[in-house]
């Protein structure tokens, strides 16, 4: 058996992955920590085989007065974390990074791939904080100490936060959407969580950037949503050529229908066996538990 220690313990990622490795009670001992305040440091980490790192500050309106902040949760706390870790035996770290290491946001009028030669240039508090942990964690890694980094594209699942709730709740207010075509990386969370557990069942090091075996069109997911919830929505091509020519330079145009993805050969890591849930069925599954949510 496995002793695992997952750090956030409000973390989506988090819970989704403590919630997948119950399924295997004999394999894992899964505990949570949160790392909101000092006492974590006096949990005895000499017990645990793997620590997963996933306790972050996540995605806001980034202002000035925060940019230390982020630096001292997502970097300066990630590595004391790693450091008393290694120096208690831990075996494995694995820390939750992300796409915004590279610094690339999406784009409707061309193709956006990352690539394994893409280079890391983050433009944010969020992505440089990050990306500065991950240089830290690879310094301090040695035969004893393994390290893995996810770059996990967006994650969506059952009542996740985040852009895919957004899109959700309007798709199922709005009667008209534009119809373009785009491509965009995105992973399931029962996907990501199964990635994990390989992971950490193969002791796999290095940087990771998993994802669904197919890419995302915006128009095939709010058509899958509202399928799913029995709303009439009428597609546009006009209205997607207006926002072709209008909406090109502006964030939330991008950020809805500009394509953005990872090459997919990047991502066969144990040939693809993490990718257990297709797309189609992945929406299915996200709709019928915020249903039975949204009832309670």
């Amino acid at each position: 058996m496995k002793n695992i220690l997952i750090t956030g313990s409000s973390s989506y990622v988090g819970n989704a992955l403590g919630d997948w490795l119950r399924n295997w009670p004999e394999a894992y001992n899964i505990d949570f920590i949160s790392m909101k305040n000092a006492s974590w440091s006096l949990v005895d980490l000499s017990i645990y085989d793997v620590v997963f790192h996933v306790a972050a500050i996540v995605h806001k309106k980034e202002k000035k007065y925060m940019e230390e902040q982020y630096f001292e949760v997502n970097r300066d706390l990630t590595l004391e974390l790693a450091n008393k870790s290694k120096l208690a035996g831990v075996k494995h770290f694995i820390f939750m990074s992300s796409f915004s290491v590279y610094g690339i946001e999406g784009d409707i009028t061309k193709d956006i791939m990352v690539s394994a030669n893409t280079q890391c240039s983050p433009n944010s508090y969020y992505g440089k904080s990050k990306y500065e942990a991950e240089l830290g964690l690879q310094f301090l890694e040695s035969e004893e100490f393994k390290i893995s980094i996810i770059r996990a594209p967006m994650i969506y699942g059952p009542n996740s936060p985040g852009n895919y709730e957004r899109l959700r709740k309007l798709i199922l207010q709005i009667k008209i959407f534009p119809y373009i075509n785009n491509q965009r990386s995105m992973i399931f969370i029962d996907n990501l969580s199964e990635f994990i557990k390989l992971t950490i069942d193969n002791g796999t090091n290095g940087v990771f950037s998993p994802q669904n075996k197919e890419y995302v069109n915006t128009y095939e997911l709010v058509k899958l949503i509202s399928e799913e919830n029995d709303a009439s929505t009428f597609y546009s091509k006009k209205l997607g050529e207006l926002v072709l020519k209008v909406g090109k330079k502006k964030s939330i145009v991008n950020k809805i229908f500009g394509n953005l993805k990872y090459d997919l050969s990047i991502s066969n890591y144990f040939d693809y066996k993490y990718a257990l849930i297709d797309f189609p069925d992945s929406i299915k599954l996200c709709e019928k538990i915020s249903e039975k949510s949204a009832e309670n």
